[in-house]
């Protein structure tokens, strides 16, 4: 098992050198980074393919492999919208973010598979989600890079089984699942869902939650709240998943720059007979 930390783990704005420094400092094997709005720092809808080179090679220059690349954008750009170009927008977002990973070395992007609003119904979201994921899991093909679909608060796919059907329905090796530990606890035990999503699961996300605040204000950093930590390591190791862990967490509000340390100190007690 490999540990990996998100670029939103950093203060907003934190130049990308900065991070792998960091990153590589604390012992973590990997960064995981986003792909973001134009105009922020980093990888963008707008970044070129030389840009995208320059950032692949500034992390081997820090031993940062970049295992994976994340997104913000499909909650204002979701695949399940009911208009036609929020979609075909939301489709975009994915394909640059596969073309993105293929030259960094990332081998896994992550996918929001949709939201389910007023507006966008259940089964229009089940339809409408698997529409878009069948149609870009050729890309992903193309690129030999894995979709991994997140399970989040989107009031969509809210148990292991749905989850696990929804995978299978795309009929492609190259789309799994990217498991969120923390973004079950509010509704199931993420233990649970790790057995029953088993080699769907192509990376893991965690957070730590706190069920008594109930929001999303609950989630906290890893130790500090009520995930099953042994548990959940029982879990992996009884899948035999030894890809990359990668905490995604916001940063302390004061000496922010602690978390990163922290984290990798977590991390390895949680997994550390993994590892």
């Amino acid at each position: 098992m490999k540990f990996g930390i998100n670029q939103w783990c950093f203060p907003a704005g934190t130049e990308l050198e900065q991070i792998f420094a960091q990153a590589g400092e604390a012992g973590f094997d990997g960064v995981e980074l986003n792909l973001l709005p134009e105009g922020e720092k980093g990888l963008t809808m707008a970044s070129d393919d030389q840009e995208v080179r320059k950032i692949a090679d500034l992390a081997r220059r820090y031993g940062m492999p970049i295992p994976s690349i994340a997104t913000g954008l499909h909650w204002n750009f979701p695949l399940t919208s009911p208009d036609p170009e929020v979609r075909a927008t939301g489709r975009r977002v994915v394909e640059k973010m596969l073309h993105v990973a293929a030259l960094v070395g990332a081998d896994t992007v992550l996918v929001v598979p949709g939201l389910v609003t007023g507006e966008t119904s259940y089964d229009q979201a089940f339809a409408l989600a698997r529409e878009a994921l069948r149609g870009l899991a050729p890309v992903a093909e193309k690129h030999q890079v894995h979709i991994g679909v997140e399970n989040v608060w989107n009031k969509f796919l809210p148990s292991p089984l749905e989850f696990a059907g929804f995978v299978d329905a795309i009929g492609s090796p190259c789309v799994g699942a990217y498991f969120d530990v923390g973004n079950v606890l509010a509704f199931g035990f993420p233990e649970q869902w790790i057995r029953i999503l088993g080699k769907r699961i192509r990376k893991v996300h965690v957070k730590d939650f706190r069920p008594e605040i109930g929001n999303i204000l609950g989630f906290t950093s890893l130790l500090n709240g009520e995930v099953n930590w042994p548990q959940v390591a029982v879990a992996l190791a009884e899948i035999g998943y030894a890809d990359f862990v990668t905490a995604e967490l916001a940063p302390y509000r004061f000496y922010p720059e602690q978390l990163i340390p922290d984290t990798a100190a977590h991390l390895r007690r949680i997994f550390g007979k993994m590892a």
